[in-house]
């Protein structure tokens, strides 16, 4: 090989390099685009955010193991790259779920308490979630955004179905939504008591407060407590409901009152109620364990995937959050059979942060992540990835 055919050689290797692909420098003055990955956000929410607000979104409950082994039993799975089976010049992140075509496999969770990271919290992520092209489940609070255009072009709406006492209200729920350009309808399953989350105790937190205008302080930063305001407390026994909580028939009648329109269960961490959701004749289920702020010492949720996907059986779709930070970790769910992966602190770290900005930002660095790690696992495309390219470490 001559000099002059080694420097073209060198010429067309990095015109192919990953370094050439990255932002130029005078865009960096945005110090959104010096966050390198979600624990970068973290840290610059957790810098702007009142220290009760970053207690109530990063907490779990109790003694907050589930929190720990969210993150932590990530570790114990291992890729295992196929190498020259697949052409990965050109890499593919979409995906088909409930019929719907998605940009990738991530979705938000529905999260609440967002006005003590943002104003207008709601509303901010909705917009984020269209800005990235990210499905959604809201909470509520989103006519505007969706109203604009300029919200997700596929939304759910979460629910608890503890509101229903007729077929008839369930009909006008389905119908409202439909109107609306609503998808589907996303049942939460795990939250009809409420949780020891120490930190919040320990802070005196009114729950309110971050379904509202935020954490209130005077002007000597002291926190203003009303005399009849309800703080979280510890030793309290659950109190009766007025009324008996959901049950499988109800979510079952919720199904039918919906009209075609999707229903799932988020909160699922057996294969039991997974084999129960496919008899029900439900759409599909979220393995959750509600970030790790509801029920301790259930392990974390990669950890029952695997259970849930058998119990499935390719009948239904099965989705799953819970401490998802990095590609690999999305990869390593896809792999272990997960249809689509949900986040909310990232996501929440990014609202903190930026705002609806970075929102989108958290979406646009976890899609890249995924893309390039599939790209070095030897896969270009979603449907590639199976259960061969992970094992678990004993």
């Amino acid at each position: 090989m001559t000099r002059r055919e080694a420097l073209a050689g060198f010429l067309r290797f990095m015109a192919a390099s990953p370094l050439l692909a990255d932002r130029k420098y005078s865009e960096l003055h945005d110090p959104i685009y010096s966050v390198a990955n979600v624990f970068d956000m973290a840290k610059l929410a957790k810098k702007k955010l009142d220290p009760l607000a970053w207690d109530y979104i990063d907490e779990g409950s109790e003694d907050e193991v589930s929190l720990r082994d969210n993150r932590a039993r990530f570790e114990r799975l291992i890729i295992r790259p196929h190498f020259l089976e697949n052409d990965v010049s050109k890499i593919d992140v979409s995906t088909k779920l409930f019929g719907k075509e998605l940009p990738h496999p991530l979705f938000f969770c529905p999260t609440g308490g967002k006005n003590c990271v943002f104003p207008n919290g709601d509303q901010e992520v909705a917009y984020g979630a269209g800005v990235s092209n990210t499905m959604l489940i809201a909470t509520g609070g989103i006519d505007k955004v969706i109203d604009s255009g300029k919200g997700p072009k596929i939304w759910w709406q979460f629910t608890t179905a503890a509101e229903f006492r007729t077929k008839n209200q369930m009909v006008d729920f389905a119908r409202k939504l439909q109107d609306k350009g609503c998808t589907g309808i996303s049942v939460t399953a795990d939250i009809y008591h409420v949780s020891r989350r120490e930190r919040s105790i320990h802070h005196k937190l009114v729950r309110r407060w971050c379904d509202a205008g935020g954490i209130p302080r005077d002007t000597k930063g002291e926190l203003e407590h009303k005399p009849d305001e309800i703080v979280w407390t510890s030793g309290d026994f659950p109190a009766p409901r007025p009324f008996p909580t959901p049950a499988w028939d109800t979510v079952q009648r919720l199904r039918e009152a919906a009209s075609g329109m999707p229903v799932i269960v988020k909160g699922i961490l057996t294969a039991e109620d997974t084999e129960r959701a496919v008899k029900q004749g439900l759409s599909g289920v979220v393995v959750s364990n509600h970030g790790a702020r509801q029920l301790d010492h259930v392990g974390s949720t990669i950890e029952a995937l695997p259970e849930c996907v058998q119990a499935a059986g390719g009948k239904i779709p099965v989705l799953i959050d819970g401490g998802f930070r990095r590609g690999t970790d999305v990869f390593k769910a896809l792999a272990l059979g997960a249809s689509a992966v949900g986040i909310g602190r990232p996501y929440l770290w990014g609202l903190g942060a930026f705002g609806q900005r970075g929102v989108a930002r958290v979406i646009e660095l976890l899609r890249a992540e995924l893309g390039v790690d599939m790209g070095m696992a030897g896969v270009a495309k979603i449907s590639q990835i199976d259960r061969s390219f992970v094992r678990i470490r004993q």
